[in-house]
């Protein structure tokens, strides 16, 4: 039974009206002073107490993990429990423009035996706390054991004083068991704010802490077993055990799931709620005929989506829909249809690309596609028919002038661009429907600028990605927006064989690659190559693409399969389209007719390399991933991935999808110097093994900070996810989906639960103004 004035979970309902009572809302300067607050906002970025709170520890020292200071290996990670003996300054000789710098040791002991901790700072950046180190304090250090001049020591250790043990104890067993039967937290810190630091200054906030009331209605955590909030939140920073812990753990991550899926289900409620304009089939025009015109016939997974498109273009409320499916699996194609049918009901469509190259790529697909119907104005048109528009950066003044006015008067019924379609000058007659391919690679802002074209702000909005989303991360990611899968390739595309090519310790398998190469176009077929950057300097349009870095720098190999060229220490940068190109010019690949393509090429450059390779006019294509998304040269058969070990894992999977569109096999050789066993070529084993693109989007989050995943539909805010993982907890996610959906339906504006709506403001922050934006 909760106490009078409380909530339940040991909550006060007034706290603002008590003295020394302490809020999560309340300003960290305020609590803890202006210095302390200061650092931990510039630091971590945490302004409030509730952001303190939520910045949680990211693992906890026990006592299984202390180790006697004579027992000490070089090379274990140890936690040791000693006593500062002395402090000792290290002057070192100066560097230009670094000032002074020094060494410090501490010298602690566990009255056994000694080590020494070790750091080094300039005197301009040697942090505050380090005079925290006097003798005579008791502290928990960990390190990494080495050897300087005879000594063991640890050099810049995790430090986690212990401000409650009595200055010069005796480190007796009972002193050590007082602290180190206890879960000490170990938070993400630096080396200007340590963990103890923070453990101290979240020890101060909940000593006079009331968290408000529960967000979560009573029956929910009743009925699901979890512990009131003010509980979870004290025993997530101070836990009695690791079951309290782990309660803990459960309870917060179910606020951040619920949370998140309550404001998704507001969204989803309020956008059914918005006026759109129904655009329905209509009997005998352009969708019918472009139908009829197909020289293929649908598979049942593209006839399925596309009827349930059909269905909500036609409703009074505006379509939210995202169409996901594999390389390959025929997305235009419904793309297309769906934009027919807007046009035949009066509307105008816009397809939104992310690169020029992908802009003109779909361009010429849709008009080629269409025939006569989108030859409207011109000799041999359909009877019914539109024209198409392209408007990028690159298009000239008489075209752009041109397109503007079609777009304007809506002679132009479809309109493919760039980010150019963004821009104010851009008016459409009548926006029905707006199509976004690769969602993830635009702001909120942008797309949402797109949509509010339409003259009544709410147009249809369909979003296109190939690359392979979980239903969990869908859920979570994608959660306002109604999901369709395409499972199924089209008939007539052939299997792609991929294989990893270990050019370091295989060399022989590297010139075997150039040798299938030259195979392959000896039968006039067709290659890309496809390299980390470009060559000519710093690459801020087409950067190195590993996404993991620090693992994956090998010494460099010759890459033309010869003898490596010797051993080279330390870094080197990944290779380079220019680079490439002119060794494969002039080496294995020599008497082949081979070009480049890259994002910093002219527009015109691009566009006619594009051609030529569409053609059959160019063998060889050297290119950044700029025909990652979109290109589509069925003669093409090869793909050669140099320093595959610097992609993501999806990101080589949407580039294996170049090949294999045609009726001859595609062939995928990824490239590598990663030793057998590292985690680079795991991932690249791992990407030979399969060609299910949702197998490897399950490996590629497993590698990916969540953060990571939801700042691509957030722009790039921090991500509010900081306990829930969207794999592991994927049962949790749709029991809190369901709970919410719930909830929010019966009080969409959750009147009836005021502390859920400020949770949800307090928790999100600026993201939930985001999330209808995605």
């Amino acid at each position: 039974m909760p106490r009078p004035g409380r909530e339940p979970g040991g909550v006060s309902v007034v706290a603002s009206m008590l003295p020394g009572v302490t809020t999560l809302r309340e300003p960290l300067t305020r609590v803890l002073g202006p210095r302390t607050g200061k650092a931990l906002e510039d630091v971590f970025g945490l302004r409030t107490v509730g952001d303190l709170l939520r910045h949680y520890p990211r693992r906890y020292y026990t006592r299984g993990e202390l180790t006697d200071l004579s027992s000490l290996r070089e090379g274990d990670h140890v936690t040791v429990l000693a006593r500062v003996v002395m402090v000792a300054d290290h002057p070192l000789p100066s560097q230009p423009g670094k000032g002074r710098r020094s060494r410090t040791e501490v010298i602690v002991t566990d009255d056994r035996a000694r080590l020494v901790l070790t750091f080094f700072f300039t005197n301009r950046r040697r942090p505050r706390w380090l005079n925290e180190l006097v003798p005579g304090m008791i502290g928990m250090f960990a390190g990494t054991v080495s050897s300087f001049r005879g000594r063991r020591q640890l050099v810049h250790p995790e430090c986690e004083m212990l401000p409650g043990a009595p200055p010069n104890a005796d480190l007796t067993p009972e002193l050590a068991a007082e602290f180190a039967t206890e879960l000490i937290p170990v938070y993400p810190a630096s080396a200007r704010f340590p963990s103890w630091r923070i453990a101290k200054s979240v020890r101060t906030v909940l000593d006079t802490l009331d968290v408000g009331s529960d967000p979560l209605p009573a029956g929910l955590w009743e009925r699901h077993g979890l512990a009131g909030r003010a509980e979870a939140i004290r025993a997530i920073h101070r836990p009695l055990d690791t079951a309290d812990r782990d309660r803990a753990r459960e309870r917060l991550k179910w606020d951040e799931a619920f949370m998140l899926q309550a404001a998704l289900a507001q969204r989803r409620l309020a956008a059914a709620a918005m006026p759109a304009m129904p655009r329905p089939r209509v009997a005998g025009g352009m969708a019918e005929e472009f139908d009829a015109r197909l020289p293929f016939t649908l598979t049942a997974g593209q006839v399925e989506v596309g009827e349930t498109i059909a269905g909500e273009l036609a409703c009074a409320y505006p379509m939210h829909r995202l169409l996901q499916g594999e390389v390959g699996s025929g997305k235009t194609v419904i793309a297309i249809r769906a934009m027919l049918q807007v046009v035949d009901a009066g509307g105008q469509a816009a397809l939104l690309a992310p690169t020029e190259v992908l802009a003109q790529q779909h361009y010429r697909s849709v008009t080629d596609m269409l025939g006569p119907l989108a030859q409207a104005g011109q000799l041999g048109a359909a009877d019914h028919a539109t024209s198409v528009a392209l408007l990028t950066g690159s298009v000239g003044a008489a075209a752009r002038r041109s397109a503007l006015s079609d777009v304007f008067t809506g002679d132009a019924g479809i309109v493919i661009g760039t980010h150019a379609l963004l821009e104010e000058q851009v008016q459409f007659a009548d926006l029905g429907l707006v199509v976004i391919d690769e969602q993830h690679r635009f702001g909120v802002e942008q797309r949402d600028a797109l949509r509010a074209k339409a003259a009544d702000n709410r147009p249809h909005v369909l979003v296109m990605t190939a690359t392979p989303i979980p239903r969990t991360v869908a859920m979570t990611v994608y959660g306002d927006l109604e999901t369709s899968t395409l499972t199924e390739l089209p008939a007539g595309r052939s299997a792609i064989a991929s294989h990893v090519v270990p050019a370091a310790d295989k060399p022989r398998y590297l010139e075997r690659a150039w040798e299938r190469v030259r195979e392959e176009a000896g039968r006039g077929r067709q290659a890309y190559v496809v390299c980390p950057r470009i060559g000519d300097g710093p690459d801020p349009d087409e950067p190195d693409e590993a996404g993991y870095p620090g693992e994956d720098d090998f010494g460099g190999v010759d890459m033309t399969g010869g003898v490596p060229r010797g051993v080279v220490l330390g870094r080197r940068q990944p290779l380079s389209v220019l680079d490439v190109a002119a060794t494969l010019e002039a080496g294995p690949l020599a008497g082949l007719r081979l070009d480049i393509l890259h994002g910093r090429l002219h527009p015109e450059e691009k566009d006619r390399v594009m051609r030529e390779f569409s053609a059959g006019e160019i063998d060889i294509l050297v290119a950044t991933t700029v025909i990652e998304v979109g290109v589509d040269v069925p003669n093409a058969t090869v793909m050669v991935i140099m320093d595959s070990e610097r992609f993501g894992v999806s990101q080589l999977h949407q580039l294996r999808g170049r090949v294999g569109r045609g009726t001859a096999p595609g062939l995928c050789l990824l490239v590598t110097e990663a030793p057998p066993g590292s985690p680079a070529r795991e991932r690249l084993d791992a990407v030979a093994a399969t060609l299910d693109g949702f197998k490897l989007s399950r490996l590629d989050l497993e590698q990916r900070r969540e953060g990571d995943v939801l700042g691509a539909a957030q722009a790039g805010r921090r991500s509010s996810l900081r306990l829930l993982r969207l794999l592991a907890d994927e049962d949790l996610i749709r029991q809190a989906r369901d709970e919410a959906t719930a909830v929010v339906s019966a009080d969409q504006d959750l009147a009836a639960h005021p502390a859920l709506h400020a949770a949800i403001d307090e928790l999100l922050g600026v993201q939930a103004e985001y999330l209808d934006k995605t």
